[in-house]
């Protein structure tokens, strides 16, 4: 990466999450921006909240620039053995091309990272030099009026799989609709699907590897995807090989799962050890 610049810019909502012991920093925008700094970047994080919501020690080393909101965007994940039910409880303001300061425009990685309606879609055309990541779980989200989120159509799926280099997202995200995920991996040049403790697939090129995942004791799931997300984007730049990006990311991303909350971040000793090779 370059010395003295952002090289990992990430556009979408910090959190504040909902758990049974108290509201907790999150979203997909913190769990990427702290993986990538811990994988060495030089993070730039474009977000909004409220004043009062102390996101940068949330976020140590990392930039910010926090567009004042009334609210802080507010998630409740409640987790049973059916699976999870996601609440909107509120949402802060978008984020277009105007909240992007123009130096981090050169950034080499970029990372649009919505999870409530919130990241406009054209920013996918800002920045034609960088490898542009993509986690649309935000765009396939959609809530009634007691906050309760079921998926929705992609409205622009057809015009960011084409632009993006990278696409994560879940079974989850399309209401398990295989189908669909079949559907947008022919249209994306990378199409990455995440499946916990399953690992993740990649399609590449027209080819479909799967990636396992290695058994771990699972404390806490939430952050994981992102945590694969931000790793993956960035071992590609460093290698622009997708299936090793796949391989490191299913690593952290199962480590993750072993710690609660912003802790499931990656340590220098989980670095290192997917760095390493195979999965243990």
């Amino acid at each position: 990466m370059r010395s003295g610049t952002i090289d990992y810019v990430v556009i979408g909502h910090i959190t504040q999450d909902l758990t049974p012991q108290g509201p907790v920093v999150g979203g997909t925008a913190a769990y990427a921006a702290r993986t990538a700094r811990a994988l060495g970047c030089r993070v730039g994080v474009v977000t909004s909240a409220r004043r009062d919501l102390d996101v940068r020690a949330a976020l140590p080393g990392i930039a910010v620039r926090c567009l004042p909101a009334e609210v802080t965007t507010t998630f409740e994940n409640i987790y049973a053995p059916a699976g999870r039910r996601q609440f909107v409880r509120a949402v802060a303001r978008r984020l277009d091309a105007t909240a992007i300061p123009p130096d981090w425009r050169r950034a080499p990685i970029v990372h649009l990272g919505p999870v409530a309606q919130e990241v406009d879609p054209a920013l996918v055309h800002a920045f034609p030099l960088a490898l542009i990541g993509v986690t649309p779980q935000g765009w396939l989200r959609h809530w009634e009026e007691d906050g309760e989120v079921s998926p929705c159509a992609w409205v622009q799926a057809q015009r960011v799989l084409v632009q993006a280099t990278a696409v994560v997202l879940s079974p989850e995200d399309v209401g398990g609709d295989e189908a669909l995920l079949a559907d947008y991996a022919r249209q994306a040049h990378i199409l990455v699907v995440t499946r916990g403790r399953a690992g993740s697939t990649v399609t590449w090129m027209g080819e479909t590897r799967r990636f396992p995942a290695p058994p771990v004791t699972e404390v806490d799931p939430t952050g994981a995807g992102d945590v694969y997300a931000a790793a993956f984007f960035v071992r590609l730049y460093e290698t622009r090989d997708p299936w090793e990006a796949a391989r490191f990311a299913t690593c952290l991303a199962a480590r993750s799962v072993t710690r609660p909350g912003l802790a499931g971040t990656p340590t220098p000793e989980d670095i290192a050890q997917c760095k390493r090779g195979p999965l243990v």
